[in-house]
């Protein structure tokens, strides 16, 4: 019945969208008949053509030998989706090659702290999914379409990018509601190379091995093929891992399956078309528990072992949500029962007797090897990850361009933490997408325009379990036993917090222009609406509610987003620039959830601001390009809020961030951030719901009286600086160097300097600053390239926040101390 539902809907998505591209091509017919006129009225009009030789000329692409593409030359429409260099885009963004990628060892998102400003990132329980932009977690896109969330469902894939774009702050209009921080989007390996087929097959197989068993094997072939006498393109990737892990009970394994191809039909429609597999098994690493200031500075851990809960039925060497239920949980809010209140200074020795359920038994101190983390031996997370795409892109006369991009995602995952935590995910995504554009030149300048109609249907089937998540039961140097394994959720299809079934369809028209006047003036004007259709449905039989809770329901709700931005090409090579935007977007949940609370309530949709304004410039002929950036965005709805993947804060700060190709041989890049997060919601409510670490209890004198628990409560936010987002550091400061020698030969190093942080919102643990360096060195001969990359090269010790709203104060994640890794590859 699941998957006759199942079909049943997806043909409903594909009538719906059949239906919207039918009346979207209408749209677009329409336009195109317009253009015909409009190209006549327009000839009539225009200046006089410039002279031959004027004519004739050409402005030839920029090519900066030795730059690794890193220098922004070329055209990047996923910002505001018009093809204009990073110089020339009034937004602060970066961009990522390949060969950076290749060069410097970049393996996961959390290495590209390096190489852009603004993407620190915080843990999300040990899981590299999606970027923290501006403080605040990002989104990922493919080809400029907006995937579905992952904040920590699986890590995102860096080997299979051609490109990565950067872009801070919330998206254009043109690319649909987006969040506040920003977000990372994915160009994938293709079969062009600078918009042109190749001439010939290329291809290269590597093999990497490295630290704790790494083993990552690559291959990829891309070029031209026929079917008749129609010529296509078509780019294969493929990469299978099979690695162990620093930290104990933590593996890797993962299969990544890409396919991109390429085909004129006729001499003025394109199809483009592909997409990708990703399978991973892996882990969640939620760090250290019994988190302590002594455990950060010198590894001081406090041990001992958790009472018994009393069994229900007989033993099955694991704790049931029953089990808990019938004894009220081991995690008491407040220190109500001894007459305390809702903050931590009001607990006291007097809230846990000795020898009571929450306590210890056998408690001390140790030292604690950063291998031993909260990954028990039966942890898995593992994640499916489908997507793909076609695009028909048509190219009129009088530079017209339609494009209908038709886009699917589906994640299903498995998460399952020992401590109490699991989660399922089995939602998809599909959208469609129709952009008209028109270019119009005369003697004042050059002015484009877009119309951007689109559908989204997002089908969502979720089920997390946190009611009884307790870190602390488990002694790290001991390991999982009986009295700190949980009997999950998943694992008994039962006892859920969540468990919901729903969708919703996102209409939305979308428009911009951009107006380049001759003079140097570039103005760029947008604006969208979306209405957006809603149902959720909670089932009782797995998820436990209240009597009287409501169990499904519908809404419908419409929002405007829009943007201004202007840019000035003054002297000196030097381009000022303002943006102005207001984005709306869904909150949603880890699997696209919604909440049927939320949806009643109507507080689905939240907006935020941004103001920002820089400077830009290339000199040099292009080998050198400089931007600084200042900005505030907000959110404006300080209500609603998803802790995990959408959060009301405000942002300030300032970017900058410089690339210099000396000469072809080196590559200099520098990256300075200044950020600062508060979130609205808790300094509008003066609190903020806590899990309480040990640091917070300092008037109960002995620890051992309740780690066997997890006490909770409200953490006072009275003023902005008790508002700050914790993890995230004020200032960071990074910068690259490469040198490639002719011979084939080539060096390259990376170092960041990140400040001390609070380890959450409480800011009662400090985490030490610390400075990492990544080295490496390469060697090209022939078709041959060898590569050794040393990763934090000092052997720094360091600290990642991990969760920090909830969890800050009681779990953190000890990074990983000095690796290596070497690769060897062949090109064919």
């Amino acid at each position: 019945m699941k998957n006759i539902k199942a079909a049943d809907e997806i043909m409903n998505v594909a009538r719906r969208s059949h239906q919207i591209r039918k009346s979207l091509m209408t749209v677009a017919a329409g336009l195109l008949a317009s253009t015909a006129m409009t190209s006549t009225v327009w000839a009539q009009v225009k200046a006089p053509p410039a002279p031959a030789s004027q004519a004739a000329a050409t402005v030839d692409e920029i090519v900066v030998t030795g730059s690794l593409d890193a220098l922004p030359l070329k055209n990047v429409g996923s910002i505001f989706g018009f093809d204009k260099t990073l110089v020339e885009t009034p937004r602060s963004a970066s961009t990522i090659s390949k060969e950076q990628i290749e060069r410097f060892g970049v393996t996961e998102i959390y290495d590209l702290v390096a190489q852009a400003p603004g993407t620190f990132t915080n843990s999300f329980f040990g899981v590299g999914g999606a970027l923290d932009i501006r403080g605040t977690p990002g989104e990922v896109y493919f080809r400029g379409i907006r995937r579905l969330d992952n904040a920590g469902n699986y890590p995102t894939p860096i080997g299979a990018s051609d490109r990565i774009d950067i872009v801070r702050g919330p998206a254009s209009p043109i690319y649909g509601p987006s969040k506040t921080g920003g977000y990372m989007n994915f160009v994938p390996k293709s079969a062009r190379v600078n918009g042109t087929l190749l001439s010939a097959p290329q291809g290269e197989i590597s093999y990497t091995t490295g630290s704790w068993d790494k083993g990552v094997l690559t291959a990829q072939i891309r070029g031209p093929a026929k079917i008749g006498d129609k010529e296509f393109g078509y780019s294969l990737y493929g990469e299978v891992e099979d690695s162990g892990s620093y930290y104990r009970n933590m593996s890797t394994k993962q299969t990544i399956l890409q396919a991109s191809f390429d085909s004129n039909i006729t001499d003025n429609l394109r199809a483009e078309f592909g997409g990708m597999y990703h399978k991973y098994d892996g882990q969640q690493n939620g760090g250290w528990n019994r988190l302590t200031q002594a455990l950060v500075d010198n590894g001081t851990y406090i041990t001992g072992t958790a009472k018994p809960v009393p069994d229900i039925g007989p033993p099955d060497g694991k704790i049931s949500f029953a089990e808990l239920a019938a004894i009220g949980g081991l995690g008491p809010f407040g220190g109500f029962a001894c007459g305390g209140g809702v903050f931590a200074s009001s607990i006291t020795n007097a809230c846990f007797p000795a020898g009571g359920p929450l306590a210890l038994t056998n408690s001390g101190t140790a030292k604690l090897s950063r291998r031993d983390t909260l990954t028990g031996p039966n942890d898995v997370l593992k994640n499916k990850q489908s997507t793909g795409y076609f695009d028909l892109i048509y190219t009129g006369q009088n530079d017209l361009e339609i494009k209908n991009q038709l886009f699917y995602d589906k994640t299903e995952n498995l998460n399952e933490n020992a401590y109490g935590f699991s989660q399922f995910v089995d939602s998809y995504v599909i959208e469609d997408k129709i952009v008209a554009s028109k270019i119009f030149t005369n003697s004042t300048g050059k002015f484009s325009y877009q119309l951007s109609p689109s559908i989204r249907y997002t089908n969502f089937h979720f089920g997390d379990d946190f009611t009884y998540e307790y870190f602390h039961r488990v002694d790290l140097i001991q390991g999982y036993t009986p009295l700190s394994t949980r009997l999950l959720s998943t694992q008994c299809d039962c006892s859920y917090s969540d468990y919901l079934t729903g969708h919703y369809t996102d209409y939305g028209l979308a428009g911009l222009a951009d107006l380049a006047f001759d003079f140097g003036l570039d103005v760029t004007l947008g604006a969208r609406y979306d209405k957006t259709d809603v149902v959720s449905t909670i089932d009782p039989k797995r998820q436990p509610v209240a009597a009287g809770t409501q169990l499904s329901a519908s809404n419908s709700k419409g929002a405007w987003s829009w943007t201004a931005s202007a840019n000035y090409k003054a002297p000196l090579g030097l381009i000022p620039y303002v943006t102005v935007s207001k984005q709306s977007t869904m909150v949603v949940g880890e699997g696209a959830e919604v909440l049927v609370s939320d949806v009643s309530g109507n507080s689905f949709i939240a907006a935020s601001n941004l103001y920002e304004g820089g400077i830009k410039g290339s000199w040099l002929g292009g080998k050198l390009y400089g931007a600084v950036s200042v900005y505030k965005q907000d959110r404006t709805d300080h209500n609603v809020q998803s802790s995990v993947t959408n959060q009301s804060v405000e942002t300030k700060g300032l970017e900058a961030e410089v690339r210099w190709a000396v000469d072809e041989h080196l590559l200099l890049t520098g990256a300075y951030t200044n950020t600062r997060v508060y979130n609205l919601s808790y300094l509008d409510a003066g609190t903020a719901f806590s899990f309480f670490g040990i640091q917070d209890l300092k008037n109960v004198t002995n620890p051992a009286l309740y780690l066997g628990g997890q006490p909770l409560g409200l953490v006072p936010v009275f003023t902005r600086e008790a508002a700050r987002r914790a993890g995230i550091p004020e200032n960071v400061i990074s910068g690259t160097a490469t040198y490639a020698f002719d011979n084939g030969l080539a060096f390259a190093a990376s170092a960041s300097h990140v400040q001390s942080v609070w380890s959450g919102q409480s800011q009662v643990v400090r985490l030490p600053a610390y400075t990492l360096v990544d080295l490496s060195a390469s060697y090209r001969k022939d078709k041959w390239l060898f590569r050794a990359v040393v990763k934090n090269a000092t052997d720094a010790t360091y600290f990642r926040a991990n969760f920090t709203e909830l969890f800050g104060s009681t779990i953190v994640l000890p990074e990983k101390p000095r690796s290596f890794q070497a690769t060897i590859a062949y090109n064919f």
